[in-house]
């Protein structure tokens, strides 16, 4: 029989964690003094431990490695678990080396830039929201009269946007003066339809592109210029039309050097 310490030394896993084993029920020990408390172990354990460690390096928690070891599984479940296990650490690869393509490309720009990039890019997930919205085919002008349409019938029925409102930008090819535009403003509660503007739910996206442009609309190329590199860059093709949320957008005595406008690109790996 081993002491606790002489067990730990043993097999090179801490006491700390033998006793942590032994309140779950992973590994009890062989015997308890009932007098002292001290644990002993026999040499006999050292299988099922090295088993613990091994199901434990590959990722298993310890209470589905407590299920192997009882033998309460059937073959197929046990199947199950580590092919669950299989198809997580595969994804974690994936995001790993999406991670590491990141790294590179940055790398790359700061090496041609020899500075750091004033602007950056972030993948994420866009929520599904409720909107409401008018959409039409407009020049440039007409986009500032939708939103005009738009803030006017809420406003008539008392009502505010519940979040930043959004653009949404349809169009597949630059077409001069006809945009296919949707400008929409995320509410909350039942909102009424009426007229043109209509109460919908916004999709969600699983994986946007999103940069931050500061400043006046009028230089917003540059940005979207930035953001298309970046895509080119790391591997990722266009997958939805372009959302820009107006984080901080046009109001009476505000200069548009104060703007902040998020630009959203769905994307998807090429």
């Amino acid at each position: 029989m081993f002491k606790i310490g002489e067990f730990s030394r043993f097999s090179q896993v801490t006491v700390k964690t033998l006793r942590y084993y032994d309140e779950i029920g992973l590994l009890k020990p062989a015997e308890v003094d009932p007098f002292t408390g001290y644990r002993y172990y026999s040499a006999s354990q050292f299988p099922r431990l090295h088993r613990v460690l091994a199901l434990k390096d590959l990722g298993l928690t310890l209470e589905q490695i407590g299920d192997l070891l009882e033998g309460d599984l059937t073959p197929d479940q046990i199947r199950g678990i580590l092919r669950m296990k299989q198809a997580e650490i595969k994804q974690q690869v994936a995001e790993e080396q999406a991670r590491l393509t990141r790294v590179e490309q940055r790398l790359k720009q700061i090496e041609q830039e020899e500075a750091m990039p004033t602007q950056e890019v972030v993948i994420k997930k866009v929520p599904a929201q409720t909107i409401a919205s008018v959409r039409d085919t407009v020049t440039i002008e007409g986009i500032a009269q939708l939103f005009g349409e738009l803030f006017g019938y809420l406003g008539q029925l008392g009502l505010g946007p519940a979040g930043p409102p959004i653009g949404i930008y349809y169009d597949e090819e630059f077409r001069e003066g006809a945009i296919d535009a949707e400008i929409a403003a995320p509410v909350a509660g039942s909102v009424p339809e009426g007229g043109r503007i209509k109460v919908r739910e916004l999709p969600a996206v699983e994986q946007a592109a999103s940069i931050i442009h500061e400043g006046a609309y009028e230089n917003v190329g540059g940005t979207y210029g930035q953001l298309l590199k970046w895509v080119e860059a790391n591997g990722y093709r266009i997958a939805g039309p372009i959302r820009e949320v107006y984080v901080q957008g046009v109001e009476p005595g505000r200069d548009p050097s104060d703007y902040v406008t998020e630009i959203q690109l769905p994307v998807e790996k090429a």
